[in-house]
């Protein structure tokens, strides 16, 4: 029976960068992933592919709406679906060839296959045995599925199945106004789907800040997505290649009836640990499916971690690596930690919507004294130059410390921008060493110093 220090079972952000952390470490490593290619979700169905689509069709609509207000004249453009989905997967291609490069450069062991765990921290995948001194599982998660929906992945889709139509649907349902929902929305809007979004909340995006989620919903409006919020599916049928959705207002209790042509199922992402022996092994789980780990990452299980989707936390792919890197610190005997308060997020839609730290719903609701700065991208001369003046900066820094408790961002680049802010939360700025600090003019970021000058003074120069 081989040996290793470390098997990581998932391929994943998480798993693949513990992988490789470890390797680098001089541990002897096997990855274990059920895809041929590497990249878990992220790189082969999620961030990466919509990424790229977000982009394409980014470019088709500047094309169509933009270039005239710049004095650039084109005959009525077309785009070719096809050859954007070729482009889609050629950056997989690369991206995945590349964490696959990167394990045979650390000598990293990969075996493809479904793993479970059996006792003495054994792994078995296709009836083969591995045995390790440490597991990390990074197995990751897959779309939560609704009773009265069932997915086809050719009418009724999850995200997998958005990323690849055959052709623009006429009429496109999303369930859900999270970030993946607003994302594939956002895609085939742009190239001609007449989208509508349905959400059982009364926002968007409901872990975003109130104030920013009401202009990002104000946006997206203007674009031409329509929303159903407070409103929830009852029933969904297909019939002849359609379909027909019951959808019930929460607040009147009316139901309507609306048809067509595809449907995607975007009410969030489950913890995928159906089939590890979790159970069998002694591994404790919650009743929403995550493992259960102490502030190292360990199970119930001595020698046994987890990190990533699989555990409570937002299920972002940073923040997964970053518990991948800090895992194999603490395996190897030195001090690792994550930093939660400073994870980012980022909706890559157009404007874009990023944000760190707290939002005003939860400094109220921990009744927290806080100062806010808010600084609109329109007093921002390259907002102006560019003549993309949407969006807003604010922060919230803490009333009596002046430090920085959150900061968001929605407008062009935001998810670019909110890096300073993660880098200040993690370096215990305030809001006044922003403020102090000299931006590059003309350049969007000038507005994290007149938002800083905000909330540590009231006051700053452009507004």
């Amino acid at each position: 029976m081989e040996t290793y220090d470390l098997i990581v079972i998932g391929g994943g952000p998480g798993g693949y960068v513990a992988a490789i952390a470890a390797a680098q470490s001089g541990l002897k490593v096997a990855c274990i992933d059920k895809r041929k290619n590497l990249g878990g979700t992220c790189l082969n169905v999620g961030c990466i592919p919509s990424k790229r689509l977000l982009y394409s069709s980014e470019l088709y609509q500047n094309v169509t709406d933009e270039m005239h207000h710049h004095g650039i004249e084109i005959n009525v453009p077309k785009f070719n679906l096809s050859k954007m989905m070729e482009g889609k997967e050629e950056a997989i291609s690369k991206l995945t060839n590349g964490v696959e490069f990167l394990f045979k450069k650390n000598k990293i062991q990969h075996i493809v296959g479904l793993a479970s765990l059996e006792k003495d921290k054994i792994v078995k995948v296709n009836e083969k045995r591995y045995k390790a001194k440490n597991i990390i599982i990074a197995s990751g998660s897959y779309p939560t599925q609704l009773k009265n929906i069932e997915i086809d992945e050719e009418v009724i889709v999850s995200s997998t199945g958005a990323l690849n139509f055959k052709k623009i649907p006429k009429k496109l349902a999303v369930i859900g106004a999270g970030y993946i929902g607003l994302e594939l929305g956002s895609v085939w809007n742009r190239l001609g789907s007449e989208v509508t979004v349905i959400e059982f909340a009364n926002t968007i995006v409901p872990s975003m800040d109130l104030d920013i989620a009401n202009t990002f919903h104000n946006e997206l409006k203007k674009q031409g997505i329509n929303f159903l919020l407070s409103s929830e599916v009852t029933k969904a049928e297909i019939r002849s290649n359609k379909v027909h959705l019951n959808v019930k207002s929460i607040k009147d209790k009316k139901e309507s009836k609306l048809v067509f042509d595809k449907a995607l199922l975007a009410v969030g992402r489950m913890p995928k640990t159906d089939g590890l022996g979790l159970e069998e092994v002694g591994i404790k789980i919650t009743d929403k499916g995550h493992i259960v780990v102490n502030h190292f990452y360990k199970t119930s299980i001595d020698g046994i971690y987890a990190i990533g989707d699989v555990i409570e936390g937002p299920m972002l792919a940073h923040k997964a690596s970053m518990e991948g890197q800090v895992v194999i610190d603490i395996i190897t005997g030195k001090n690792g930690q994550v930093n939660y308060d400073a994870i980012p997020s980022v909706v890559y839609t157009s404007p874009e919507v990023a944000w760190v730290g707290k939002t005003q719903q939860e400094l109220d609701k921990y009744k927290i004294n806080y100062k806010v700065g808010k600084f609109q991208f329109s007093s921002n001369s390259r907002s102006k130059v560019s003549g993309n003046t949407t969006g807003m900066i604010k922060v919230y820094s803490h009333f009596g410390s002046d430090k920085i408790l959150g900061a968001h961002i929605i407008g062009n680049h935001a998810g670019e921008m909110i890096g300073e802010f993660v880098v200040s939360i993690e370096m215990g700025a305030t809001a006044e060493d922003l403020a102090l600090i000299c931006h590059a003019h003309p350049t969007l970021s000038e507005s994290i110093k007149e938002a800083a000058s905000l909330a540590a003074y009231g006051q700053t120069i452009h507004s």
